[in-house]
């Protein structure tokens, strides 16, 4: 079993990490990523998302949505316009596949597009744009993502929200079965209380295994800091 932790202080600017660097296949979690791709798109054409998309990312952030996911990669420009948006919001260890759940990432890049989403618009977290270079999420894209994020489904909302007081959370999960050994692929990234958090693992040989996994490590990332 394999486990990588990343987490950061929004309060008082700390940061922490045990194995940020290890590369995963994202599962899920990349949809978070995937919005954020749209998101961009829109902006840079000079419009919002349409109802459509609007429901499209409820339902894949909301609800994980598989065909929603499907639909929006494409709608954000597939693997180029994926890689592009990562490229963009700093997430330099972080590559797309064919299968977007396939997609390749760390948890110090998934810390970073936590950062981008969550942090406020003044804030030394995000990523610093070379002149020119065209800008990240604004502060409506940050509010509807994260907006999302705190929204997810009852049997979804597992993970880093173990570390939360009432409903001091906003999240995105993973999960995957590998088809070549059967092990999990298990990850919970978002914020919780005054936390960004990205736990990322896989080789767990159940799911309920992984996420309290997944859950104990995330609870004692958090008590670094609060």
């Amino acid at each position: 079993m394999n486990l990588s932790v990343a987490v950061y202080d929004l309060a008082g600017g700390g940061e922490w990490a045990s194995g940020g660097d290890r590369t995963y296949v994202t599962a899920s979690v990349v949809k978070v990523a995937v919005l954020a791709a749209l998101l961009l798109r829109a902006r840079d054409s000079g419009r919002w998302l349409t109802a459509g998309e609007e429901g499209l990312a409820a339902a894949m952030i909301e609800r994980s949505d598989n065909e929603a996911a499907t639909a929006l990669r494409t709608a954000a420009g597939g693997v180029a316009g994926l890689d592009a948006a990562h490229a963009r919001l700093g997430m330099t260890r972080t590559s797309a596949a064919t299968a977007w759940g396939l997609t390749r990432t760390t948890a110090h890049d998934q810390l970073t597009l936590l950062k981008a989403v969550f942090a406020d618009a003044d804030s030394t977290t995000r990523p610093v744009r070379a002149p020119g270079a065209p800008a990240g999420l604004d502060e409506r894209s940050r509010r509807y993502l994260a907006g999302l994020m705190g929204r997810v489904v009852p049997g979804q909302d597992w993970g880093i929200s173990a570390a939360a007081r009432d409903h001091d959370w906003a999240l995105k999960n993973g999960w995957l079965p590998r088809g070549d050994s059967g092990l999990w692929v298990i990850h919970s990234v978002g914020r919780v209380r005054n936390c960004l958090v990205a736990v990322l693992s896989d080789g767990h040989p159940t799911k309920d295994a992984g996420i309290a996994r997944v859950e104990e490590a995330a609870v004692s990332a958090v008590r670094r800091f609060v």
